[in-house]
């Protein structure tokens, strides 16, 4: 590929990171700023109702800046088990299709979001097998411990098991489902036929200043209503076993509305957790040597690296946001 054909291909952004360090905040301020629309890159927030618990962004929050990728699918009132299970292929298939219609808008794609497969599965257009459910082996895996589906996927694909969330038992679940139909095999990536060029923007902090974000965060969900949120889910039809495999936020919203946890456990353990993952979100993200790390509070060196990126001579970056 020549550098003039690179140079013309349409470009997309890319806003990454762990959870809490700002990423849907800074999204709509670029978006402003670049005439850009979001697509969501956040494995949950596709599901509708999941709100507070995810800290989806709101109406307000997006300043007249479209999003999409938001409140796909429901969780609950569903008869179809391969309805409650929304793909990294199914993501992909549709941010796609997204894309195009933003670009031709004469508008920028900011991809957004914490879940990192989503994320390569565009910029590296990974090839995302699309194996159909198996309602027998779902049902006779949903009868086991993550430790032991986890040690089931070690054997099956190791490869994927080395990235996956241990303790989450739909992805788990899935990954063997997709294991048990194509056997161990890598996934096929295919940057060099990408229609698009990217710049991955990711948000870090100091682990002190992360941690102490979470714990606003957290406690200002809960003020919020997360525990109503919960509440009502499963009284609208959303069972505690799904509930849980949710994971984070609602698997222990689960335990603490079904009493088998205090509130204070509750709290404890979600600030524990919800760090943990933002730890495996890093060393996810850590791989990808093309992403340019900043501080949440560096807008203006962001807008900068942009502007280098878009071919723009004037610094709009320096527009008050």
């Amino acid at each position: 590929m020549t550098p003039e054909s690179k140079k013309n291909k349409d470009k997309i952004l890319v806003i990454l990171g762990p959870t809490a360090t700002g990423k849907s905040d800074l999204a709509v301020k670029l978006g402003k700023i670049y005439n850009g629309e979001v697509i969501s890159a956040d494995s949950r927030q596709v599901y509708k109702k999941l709100n507070i618990g995810t800290g989806k962004i709101t109406k307000r929050e997006m300043r007249g800046v479209p999003h999409h990728m938001l409140d796909i699918i429901s969780l609950v009132r569903l008869r179809s088990p391969q309805a409650k299970f929304f793909s990294v292929a199914e993501w992909k298939k549709q941010t796609e299709k997204k894309i195009v219609g933003i670009i031709s808008r004469r508008k920028l794609p900011i991809i957004c979001g914490g879940t990192g497969f989503y994320i390569q599965s565009i910029v590296d257009n990974v090839v995302v097998p699309e194996v159909p459910p198996n309602i027998k082996l779902r049902k006779k895996l949903e009868k086991k411990s993550v430790k032991e589906l986890f040690a089931i996927l070690k054997k099956l694909d190791w490869r994927r098991a080395k990235n996956i969330d241990a303790k989450n038992p739909i992805r788990l679940i899935r990954a063997i489902e997709i294991a048990t139909v194509l056997g161990s095999i890598p996934p096929i990536y295919r940057p060099n036929r990408n229609p698009y060029r990217f710049l991955q923007i990711g948000l870090r902090l100091p682990d002190k200043d992360l941690k102490k974000r979470i714990h606003i965060r957290l406690f200002a969900r809960i003020r919020d209503g997360m525990i109503k949120e919960a509440q009502n889910l499963h009284k609208q039809g959303l069972s505690w076993k799904r509930m849980r495999s949710l994971g984070l936020e609602y698997r222990y919203l689960a335990e603490f509305l079904q009493k088998k946890i205090s509130r204070s456990e509750f709290v404890q353990k979600l600030k524990t957790e919800i760090w943990r993952y933002a730890k495996r979100q890093m060393t996810w993200f850590k791989r990808n040597k093309r992403i340019k790390w900043f501080k949440p509070e560096q807008v203006k060196k962001i807008g900068k690296r942009i502007d280098i990126f878009l071919h723009i001579s004037k610094n709009i970056s320096r527009r008050t946001i």
